[in-house]
């Protein structure tokens, strides 16, 4: 039986948000990226595409750029502000249509060192080493060094070592050496790989992987 036609708009307008928050369950999700700690690569407002299925494909590469759940590395178990059911929902709507930034506990940063890598700052020309190799950062935000600090670190299996490409304006894994975590996010803990800025329009494109992350394998 055909639907009445003043349902026919409802109608269409649900299936179309029920494809839209299936995909984005299973497949990609638009995020809006709420801080400077990116700069320049992603500005703040960006709305970007997260892959969410790529790491089921491969694993986690030196150089991608992620968007993950910051609980027990960055952020303290059950620090996240409770939210009521139908504030829950709204916000998990608006997320993905992308017009809400993620959560207090969710972070976007560049992943430096897989597990089993040694990363550390600086070499003489003050350049990060990753597994002995200087690393070449083309997308650093202008003026910033690769760190205002020394570090030295290995990276467990099943971790990650992330840092923002606005040094200066980042809180990544150098500011969690002393947590519980020791500034390492688990790789169960990411949501997917940020491919793409979608808008605004003036700034589309991919996000690659730079070429220098090449020269440090193990």
């Amino acid at each position: 039986m055909r639907a009445h036609p003043r349902w026919d708009i409802p109608l269409t307008i649900a299936g179309a948000l029920v494809v839209v928050l299936l995909g984005t369950a299973f497949i990609a999700k638009p995020f809006s990226i709420p801080s400077g700690s990116m700069e320049d690569t992603l500005q703040v407002g960006d709305r970007v595409l997260v892959n969410r299925v790529v790491y089921h494909l491969r694993p986690i590469e030196r150089g991608d750029v992620i968007v993950f759940d910051g609980t027990d590395s960055f952020v303290p178990q059950g620090s996240a502000t409770a939210r009521d059911p139908i504030t829950g929902a709204l916000v998990s709507v608006g997320q993905s249509l992308g017009v809400l930034a993620p959560d207090g506990t969710d972070f976007v940063k560049r992943v430096v060192g897989v597990g089993g890598d040694h990363v550390q700052c600086c070499s003489p020309d003050g350049r990060l080493i990753v597994n002995g190799v200087p690393l070449d950062e083309p997308y650093l935000f202008p003026g910033d060094a690769a760190s205002a600090f020394a570090f030295d670190a290995i990276v467990p299996e099943g971790k990650l070592w992330v840092m923002g490409d606005h040094r200066s304006q980042s809180a990544d894994s150098r500011a969690h050496l002393a947590a519980p975590g020791g500034g390492m996010v688990q790789e169960s803990k990411v949501i997917g790989r940020v491919m793409a800025v979608v808008w605004p329009p003036s700034r589309w494109g991919a996000i690659d992987i730079p070429e220098g992350y090449a020269k440090v394998e193990q």
